[in-house]
């Protein structure tokens, strides 16, 4: 740890350096994926019909539990199955996975595709069933 501390206290340019790119990576990365909402919120947009939720979890979790009203179209099959939502462009997206984690990539993929309203849900289907919310099973 002495080490350590020397090594940043006699090459501080070099460590400033290199914070200040980790934090412009990851401010670069969090807006990439495009703005996250939370489940709350999810709830406020789907009670008002003013949200539609695609969940981009494969067919058999998706099946164990999905929210009410979800459209499910894998993430490996949203490229080809998009137009399915042409008819929802002028509503909010809310893209749902199971943990929050590829959601980015599909909100990319959408607004690649001209859909500009779209949102991804904080945490996923697991922060929805954290939060007490229901999940509808088939």
């Amino acid at each position: 740890m002495d080490r350590l501390f020397e090594f940043v206290v006699s090459h501080y340019i070099l460590v400033s350096l290199f914070v200040a790119f980790l934090v412009a990576i990851l401010i670069l990365e969090s807006r990439r994926g495009g703005a996250k909402i939370s489940a709350q919120g999810a709830v406020n947009l789907i009670n008002k019909d003013e949200a539609v939720v695609v969940d981009i979890r494969d067919r058999k979790e998706f099946g164990e539990g999905r929210i009410t009203g979800s459209i499910n179209i894998p993430l490996n099959s949203l490229k080809s199955r998009v137009g399915e939502l042409s008819k929802f462009k002028d509503k909010q997206i809310i893209v749902a996975d199971k943990m929050g984690q590829h959601s980015a990539m599909a909100v990319k993929q959408l607004n690649a595709e001209g859909f500009s309203n779209v949102v991804r849900l904080n945490g996923g289907v697991a922060d929805w069933k954290a939060s007490n919310l229901p999940l509808v099973k088939k």
